[in-house]
C-alpha cells in the first residue's frame, strides 16, 4: 500500500511532504509542551481553517467538493503555521531556517531522501519499453 502510494504521488503533495518534514524537524528540536500554545494554535486552525473551507468550496460559482484529506490540509496547515511561528520566535531563525546548519542539513537531507526514495519506486512502476 505504501509502495503504490509512493507511485502515485504527485508533485504537489511530495512538496507539500517535504513542507511536513521540515515542520517535524523542528517540533522535535524546539518542543514545547506548553498547552497555551497548542491551544492558541488550534483555535487559529478552526478559524482560518473554516475560513479557507468556505473560500475554497464556495467561492465560485459552482460548489467544489473536497475530499476528506483536503479538507483536513486546510485546517493542519494552518495549525503548522501557527505553531512553527511560536516554537521557533526568539531562537534567531532567519524565514524558516534555523540558526543551527546540522538542523537545516536534515531537514534537507530527509526532503532529499523522501524525493529519491518516490523517484525509485516511480521508475519501478514503469512499464519497461519494447
Amino acid at each position: 500500500m505504501l509502495v503504490r502510494y509512493l507511485a502515485t504521488l504527485n508533485r504537489g503533495r511530495l512538496i507539500l511532504w517535504c513542507y511536513f518534514i521540515w515542520y517535524t524537524v523542528v517540533l522535535v528540536r524546539y518542543f514545547d509542551p506548553n498547552p497555551r500554545l497548542w491551544l492558541t494554535s488550534l483555535g487559529l486552525a478552526l478559524i482560518i481553517g473554516v475560513a479557507l473551507y468556505i473560500s475554497t468550496t464556495s467561492a465560485g460559482g459552482a460548489k467544489v467538493k473536497l475530499d476528506s484529506w483536503q479538507t483536513f490540509r486546510l485546517f493542519l496547515m494552518p495549525f503548522c503555521v501557527s505553531s512553527f511561528s511560536a516554537l521557533v520566535k526568539g531562537r534567531g531563525f532567519t524565514l524558516i531556517f534555523s540558526p543551527d546548519p546540522n538542523e537545516i542539513i536534515l531537514a534537507v537531507a530527509l526532503c532529499a531522501l523522501l524525493c529519491g526514495l518516490v523517484f525509485m519506486v516511480k521508475r519501478g512502476f514503469r512499464t519497461p519499453s519494447p
